[in-house]
């Protein structure tokens, strides 16, 4: 669901935005975070309506916890044990780690904002410590099974026109490839199609950052197959690939087409869009390629998260450390 629209730091929240239970003058702080955060970080709707859901649960816990509606002196007031009790009182509802992270993270952010205008400080957030997350990584295909996903013959035992057929495998193509998240492959426009002779593509990513990432010639001639085919009058300003109606395609479909790829090809539920993408780093790695161009590729703002995305084991770590240090031979 897409967020409510919200207004700029200098302008009131609509009635919709209300932070109930708050005191008036931190409800109308509240609001003003969200439009700062909107309106000069850039922050996605998702992250918005997450982050204003999260601060009115804990406004929820606050009266209950204080017995009084919260204000900006009871921000000011906080302890951390007051933020590790509603940290406890969220996992006993259920939240997972994960949830209690991002929680964490937004309500420091609204701490901050609260400092720099002046309005209150706390270290309670800040010193609170934040939950364990126990990264799962996705497991890589094997390399037949990935190049096999972009071939539309894989899926001819199915009843769907050969166009659809060709835009699903052109589409799981970018996500090996390229190494695409769904996001950025559904988000290329008919004009930025890499065909022919063009062999990059710059796509925004998280944080809506732009990157380039070659093309390879395989990637190519299955948008080329697609494009061929497609019914539909694709505007150059619209996006390249279409569901059956001529809308934009939604990923739910992709993820549909790769668990038809499961069946065809005997592979595990672990096969999914994301595993091709983490399949095309995997593959990448152990044919030596070098991690941080591995991160460029993936669009990583951290090289820790490549490592940990790419599984890089130790004894790899230390084959490349005995090849690469002078002392280690």
């Amino acid at each position: 669901m897409a967020a409510a629209p919200l207004p700029s730091a200098d302008s009131a929240a609509p009635a919709s935005l209300v932070f109930s239970p708050a005191d008036p003058e931190l409800a109308k702080a509240a609001q003003h975070w969200l439009g700062h955060l909107i309106g000069e970080r850039r922050v996605s709707a998702h992250t918005i309506d997450s982050y204003s859901r999260d601060l009115r649960q804990f406004l929820a816990f606050a009266a209950v916890h204080f017995g009084a509606a919260p204000g900006l002196a009871t921000f000011g007031a906080l302890a951390p044990g007051d933020v590790r009790a509603f940290m406890a009182k969220r996992r006993g509802e259920g939240a997972g780690s994960r949830s209690l992270l991002r929680q964490l993270a937004g309500l420091r952010s609204f701490a901050r904002y609260l400092e720099r205008n002046g309005e209150t400080a706390t270290s309670a957030f800040a010193l609170a410590r934040a939950p364990k997350i126990q990264r799962r990584l996705p497991k890589p295909l094997p390399a037949g099974a990935a190049r096999e996903a972009m071939r539309p013959e894989a899926r001819a035992g199915e009843d769907k026109p050969a166009w659809i057929l060709a835009r699903d495998a052109a589409v799981l193509a970018l996500l090996y490839g390229a190494g695409l998240r769904i996001s950025e492959a559904l988000g290329i426009k008919r004009a930025e199609a890499p065909i022919g002779e063009i062999d990059a593509l710059t796509v925004l990513g998280k944080g809506r950052k732009a990157r380039s990432v070659p093309v390879i010639a395989p990637v190519r001639r299955a948008i080329e197959a697609y494009l061929t085919l497609c019914p539909y009058v694709l505007p150059p300003d619209k996006p390249m690939f279409v569901g059956a109606k001529g809308g934009p395609l939604s990923p739910r479909i992709v993820q549909l087409a790769m668990a038809g790829l499961r069946g065809a090809l005997g592979l595990p539920e672990t096969a999914t869009p994301h595993a091709l993408r983490h399949s095309f780093a995997t593959h990448l790695l152990e044919r030596g390629g070098d991690l941080r161009a591995i991160q460029e590729l993936l669009g990583h703002a951290s090289l820790s998260t490549t490592q940990i995305y790419t599984a890089v084991d130790s004894a790899r770590l230390l084959a490349a450390y005995r090849d690469a240090h002078p002392r280690a031979k």
